[in-house]
């Protein structure tokens, strides 16, 4: 049973980009292709998503200006890895944040 890891970015109004990454437990062994699945149906116009909804780690910089640079994030990617969990909640529990 291989956990997930949930790959995603910071992009401000200059295009300076932060990636980040969240690795979830994943013992109901969902596959990596429907997880992206339900990620791509519940995002805002199929790229961004804001952090605290799903209660991810924020990647914004300590100061950044709302007048020019966005406040959500930029979905990337979901893979298997070997890593080990650094959630809290399981990829069961993730997916039911997602709604």
């Amino acid at each position: 049973m291989a956990n997930i890891q949930f790959n995603y970015l910071y992009r401000d109004g200059g295009n300076y980009k932060k990636y980040g990454s969240a690795v979830f437990a994943n013992p109901g062994n969902v596959g990596v292709q429907e997880l992206a699945a339900l990620i791509q149906s519940k995002l805002i116009d199929q790229t961004w998503f804001y952090h605290h909804h799903w209660h991810l780690p924020d990647l914004r910089p300590p100061t950044f200006d709302t007048t020019i640079d966005p406040t959500w994030h930029e979905f990337e990617n979901v893979a298997c890895t070997s890593q080990p969990a650094d959630m809290a909640v399981t990829l069961v529990g993730f997916m039911d944040l997602l709604g």
